[in-house]
Order: structure tokens, then sequence, then C-alpha cells
């Protein structure tokens, strides 16, 4: 029986440092098959950065992403939920802010990301989403 959010967040959280290049970040998500990637500074999350953060605010922008930081790009203001919350929980915030995405943190310190995907599988295996999302990565 699933409790919290700890027992279905990915952990640990792929972490990049504010001051690295886009190119960096997107390297990192590329080894690490994920789309996102949590920007922590001493451990302390300081955003999150996306695939589409660097497409948008990036490459469409006509910026270089090897001298672009992460810092330039990411979500600053990052709603989270403690490793400890309910699955209802993590819901209740990803449905306020409209977020697939959330991270988890014990204090100020990125434990974990917690996806729309592992709800799904977690509250409602048989659902098309859980489907998609426990499939593997499509390279």
């Amino acid at each position: 029986m699933l409790r919290n959010i700890s027992d279905v967040m990915t952990s640990p959280a792929i972490t990049v440092e504010p001051d690295a290049s886009l190119r960096e970040a997107a390297e990192i998500m590329r080894g690490s098959d994920v789309g996102d990637v949590m920007v922590a500074e001493d451990d302390r999350l300081v955003g999150v950065l996306t695939d589409r953060d660097i497409v948008l605010r990036c490459v469409a922008e006509g910026t270089d992403p090897d001298t672009a930081t992460v810092r330039s790009v990411c979500s600053s203001d990052v709603a989270t939920v403690p490793a400890q919350s309910s699955l209802r929980d993590a819901v209740d915030v990803m449905r306020a802010d409209a977020l697939r995405r959330l991270p988890v943190v014990e204090g100020e310190r990125v434990v974990g990301v917690v996806t729309m995907g592992d709800l799904a599988v977690a509250i409602d295996p048989g659902s098309a989403l859980a489907d998609v999302s426990a499939a593997p990565p499509n390279h």
C-alpha cells in the first residue's frame, strides 16, 4: 500500500548547478533519459529546468546554449512537496499549479521528483497515462 510521495517519487533527483550551460543541462537530460532537471545550489533547490525551457527560452530566441546559463532560463518560483506528503497532497499541488512534475524536498534540499505519470501508475494503474508512463523511453 502506497502511503506517501516517497513511495512513488524518483530518487535521487537529477540536478544541475545554476551556472552550468544549457548545453551541459541538455546533455545531462539526454544521458539520464529525463525531460527536466532540478536546479540545485549546495543541495538547495533553486529552480527547475525543462527541455521545453531550453527550446522556448533559449533556442527559439536565438541564444547560444553554450553560453546561456541554466539560471537564465529556469523557473525559479517552484512549487514543492515534502517527501512525507500524501499522494493526494501532490495531486492537489499539481492540479492547482498546472504542473506535470513536482520536486520533492526535505527542508530546502531536493530529494526526488514526482510526475503526473508516477501518480497515474500509483493511483490508476489501468489508465492510458499510467501505460504510457510505465513504457520504456523512446530514443
